[in-house]
């Protein structure tokens, strides 16, 4: 009972933010939350360049629905602290929804590293994207420098129009990749293990 409820709140709050994010369809939702069992490693693009290590999670609920209840829960209440910045971009903007995605800056030499947010660009079928807006989750993102070993993260608002779904290059200053691809067919896996787990349960 407990899990039901559970699972059944996570499908409200997601009715809830639909305007902060693509409308969940219905086989999004029929992928039970807390059943997943991915990393966050498993799904994040990660692109170096110089010092710097870039990390980007895609938040889209039917990605992150296949990680393990704890990452899921994290990442998920993290889009949702920032549902009424992302819906008022949106009614700015006039955009019907947004892709968003969880990125963080890696200094991973000594010394300090410089870093400009916006050079951050997805490839999605043929179209390049850059953040309609971004907001930053640590105190000194604003700064856009890196001590050693140092962490900054942003939320990222992106075009509804990239498409997790299918494969997507990410870019950062003059460096790629375009790994999305294979962590996609792990994503898919896992969607395909998760309904059988659930399909077991009694």
């Amino acid at each position: 009972m407990r899990r039901g409820a559970l699972a059944l709140m996570a499908i409200l709050t997601v009715g809830a933010v639909s305007a902060s994010a693509q409308e969940p369809g219905a086989d999004t939702l029929s992928l039970p939350a807390g059943l997943g069992t991915l990393r966050q490693d498993d799904i994040a693009v990660k692109v170096q360049f110089n010092a710097l290590q870039v990390r980007v999670l895609p938040l889209d609920e039917s990605v992150i629905r296949t990680l393990s209840p704890d990452s899921y829960r994290a990442l998920h209440e993290l889009r949702d602290s920032k549902r009424s910045a992302v819906d008022a971009v949106l009614r700015r903007t006039g955009t019907p929804g947004a892709s968003l995605w969880y990125v963080q800056f890696f200094n991973l030499e000594q010394g300090e590293a410089r870093f400009s947010p916006m050079e951050l660009m997805i490839t999605s079928a043929g179209r390049d994207f850059r953040a309609v807006e971004l907001f930053a989750l640590t105190p000194s993102f604003g700064e856009q420098r890196l001590r050693q070993r140092e962490v900054q993260a942003a939320l990222y608002v992106f075009d509804p129009a990239v498409d997790v779904n299918q494969p997507l290059t990410v870019t950062f200053e003059t460096q790629s990749s375009a790994v999305w691809e294979t962590l996609l067919k792990k994503v898919d896996r896992e969607r395909t293990l998760i309904r059988s787990r659930a399909k077991a349960k009694p």
